[in-house]
């Protein structure tokens, strides 16, 4: 069932500077540090570099504050972390951190920059780059499933510890399961009392279609009049059954 308050589906940039980096509640800066815990267990780090996307099902579940506070949270511990706005379409991380929307992504994949030209600080975090979306593509399916992006990925692979891509909803676009192939592994998030179960399932069962490894689940909105309320909750994905816990 989606918010009834259409109104609150879109915050105020002072709304939205709250609910990112040091701005986070302690409940919320608390449920993110269990996330990355969590993310570290299912993907050591003696892998090498680990490239993670964040998605959803539906637009307006949280993903790109989710994609936001995951870098920051990890960055944190020391790491070099690259945040990397895939979602070409509608893209926001550039307007919500204040950062320069151009030169990013699209530009470097149709060869008018460097890798250097698009990355940028994020002013949350010394160890925390962002590579912003760049100019708006007519083509952004295209130019997220083309061998430059790959490449692209594969280059940052070298100097930076983690990647975290925040990808487009799934079920309006294809253009998450068209990256999965260059990840590790995906996060969905989930906004409570907004996002259906046909929705989600849908999600998930186009995930599984590309064999894209589902790390968990990230369940944004709750209540906070809920005596179990908690800003974020993680639920790995199991094995076994494909059911959150």
């Amino acid at each position: 069932m989606r918010n009834k308050n259409k109104n609150r589906d879109v915050l105020t940039p002072e709304e939205s500077r709250k609910t990112i980096g040091e701005n986070l509640s302690f409940a919320a800066a608390e449920a993110y540090k269990l996330l990355r815990t969590n993310l570290e267990f299912s993907l050591p780090a003696g892998d090498g570099c680990r490239v993670i996307g964040v998605t959803s099902a539906l637009k307006g579940e949280g993903k790109s504050t989710t994609s936001i506070n995951i870098a920051y949270t990890m960055a944190q511990t020391g790491k070099n972390v690259v945040l990397i706005e895939a979602d070409l379409r509608l893209p926001t991380i550039a307007k919500r951190l204040k950062l320069h929307s151009k030169p990013g992504l699209t530009n470097l994949l149709v060869g008018q920059c460097s890798g250097n030209d698009v990355l940028q600080k994020s002013g949350l975090n010394p160890n925390l780059w962002v590579v912003t979306a760049g100019s708006t593509p007519p083509n952004p399916a295209e130019l997220l499933g083309s061998a430059h992006f790959a490449m692209t990925i594969d280059a940052m692979a070298k100097v930076f510890d983690i990647i975290i891509v925040d990808l487009p909803p799934i079920t309006a676009v294809s253009d998450a399961l068209i990256v999965s192939k260059s990840l590790n592994g995906v996060i969905l998030v989930v906004r409570q009392d907004y996002c259906n179960r046909a929705a989600a399932e849908e999600a998930v069962r186009q995930l599984r279609f590309v064999e894209a490894k589902i790390l968990g689940f990230v369940m944004t909105g709750a209540d906070t009049q809920s005596k179990n309320y908690k800003r974020y909750g993680y639920y790995k994905q199991k094995e076994s059954s494909g059911t959150g816990t």
